[in-house]
């Protein structure tokens, strides 16, 4: 995907705790016209045709609206003064995104991110595990996804007592 041309289709957010146990969740639709849909690649077009978000698109918030819903979600569960860490699969393609099209919630952002697509690389290369998703491909189901995903590789961590 590439922030120049494509558009946000969703937005989704789960705020955990260390123990990634949910606390709050977001999740919103965004509009785009049918220019930006038809405009879709081919896996785009196949992928969130099958999963319902294309048709859903149409009903969705303007992306404006959607950032300062955002921003009131994450206002409960930050301070002002706090950065929120972004995590996720991939997650430095979806900072991309949100620097261009939430420019006021990217200001919330922590500059460290977890990527669990590097642990991904990590575990399967350097140790042959791996660990198979389900690719549902709707943003809160790829974050109950890719928490999971972490919470796997984390079982083969031993840390010392403290």
């Amino acid at each position: 995907l590439e922030e120049s041309k494509d558009r946000i289709l969703e937005v989704a957010v789960r705020v955990t705790d260390l123990e990634f146990q949910g606390i709050g969740d977001f999740h919103e639709v965004v509009y785009q016209p049918a220019a930006v849909l038809e405009g879709m690649d081919e896996w785009c077009r196949t992928t969130h045709g099958a999963s319902g978000l294309t048709a859903a698109v149409a009903s969705g918030k303007p992306i404006e609206e959607v950032e300062k819903r955002l921003l009131a979600f994450t206002a409960q569960h930050f301070t002002r003064d706090e950065r929120i860490v972004l995590a996720g699969n991939s997650v430095g393609n979806d900072r991309r995104f949100i620097d261009r099209y939430l420019p006021e919630f990217a200001k919330r952002l922590h500059y460290r991110m977890i990527d669990v697509s590097s642990w991904k690389e990590v575990f399967r290369e350097k140790f042959g595990i791996e660990y198979q998703k389900q690719n549902r491909h709707r943003a809160l189901g790829d974050i109950e996804e890719t928490i999971a995903e972490l919470r796997h590789y984390l079982t083969y961590v031993k840390t010392p007592n403290l």
